[in-house]
């Protein structure tokens, strides 16, 4: 992959979740080695989060539909009652075609993806490219008191790292990784043949988007908050277990 237009086109399309495993992993590539095609994403990402806020969409007033079934009410009265009045009916009839465009264009504005599909898209990206990259650790050991030191320094923030062998989620070790623009905690935990990849990152206020759970290009994936982190646990585990596992890190 080069920079230019065909760049261009594929980080579109990168963002919008339509590549293939093999090509979106070519374009992550590009993008850890090009500082221009990574600013170009970053500025495609933070104008479509901005184009998806709520605040510039508007519910129609209220009492809308109601005055304009009775406009035409009155319109068609006046035509039954003949052509003096007829002209009122006309000019209801003549604004329904605005008025049907209007009402259309505000429910038919296609809408790109969310903040949290985008995200959702980057934390299946890195679980992946850290299994093909055989990348799963940088720091590998199942004890908690190992893995949370080895984070000072290297990130602003300490995430809490519990271990969970005695509920059948061994803690296998931690690494960073880059999920929307800023550095993240990984920590790895294994279910049998499973490796389960938990993103840890501050977020205080809501602005994350609501709990919840997904599935993206055969991938489970679930998200929560909790002590004003975010947390994004991704597999190919089945989702009970999976759950089960979030439920076990979400314990006091």
């Amino acid at each position: 992959m080069s920079c230019g237009e065909p760049a261009s086109r594929l980080l579109e399309a990168y963002l919008d979740g339509e590549l293939d495993l093999v090509r979106s992993l070519e374009v992550e590539r590009h993008l850890a080695e090009c500082e221009l095609c990574a600013a170009a994403l970053s500025s495609h990402r933070a104008l479509r989060s901005a184009l998806t806020d709520a605040s510039l969409y508007y519910p129609a007033p209220k009492g809308l539909e109601h005055r304009l079934r009775t406009e035409l009410r009155k319109g068609s009265k006046a035509a039954k009652r003949g052509a003096v009045a007829g002209w009122r009916w006309g000019a209801v009839a003549a604004s329904l075609p605005v008025i049907a465009a209007l009402a259309w264009a505000l429910v038919a504005i296609p809408r790109g993806p969310s903040n949290e599909e985008l995200v959702s898209q980057e934390v299946v990206s890195a679980h992946v490219r850290s299994l093909m990259a055989q990348h799963l650790t940088d720091v590998a050991s199942s004890d908690g008191h190992t893995v949370k030191p080895w984070f000072n320094g290297k990130l602003d923030f300490s995430p809490e790292v519990k271990d969970l062998a005695g509920d059948g989620y061994p803690l296998v070790g931690g690494r960073l990784d880059y999920i929307g623009g800023h550095g993240v905690a990984a920590l790895v935990y294994q279910r049998g043949p499973h490796p389960v990849n938990v993103f840890i990152w501050p977020e205080p206020d809501a602005r994350g988007g609501a709990d919840g759970e997904s599935s993206l290009r055969g991938y489970n994936v679930i998200r929560w908050r909790r002590s004003g982190m975010r947390y994004w646990a991704v597999s190919d585990l089945n989702l009970p277990e999976l759950r089960e596992l979030a439920h076990d890190l979400q314990r006091p």
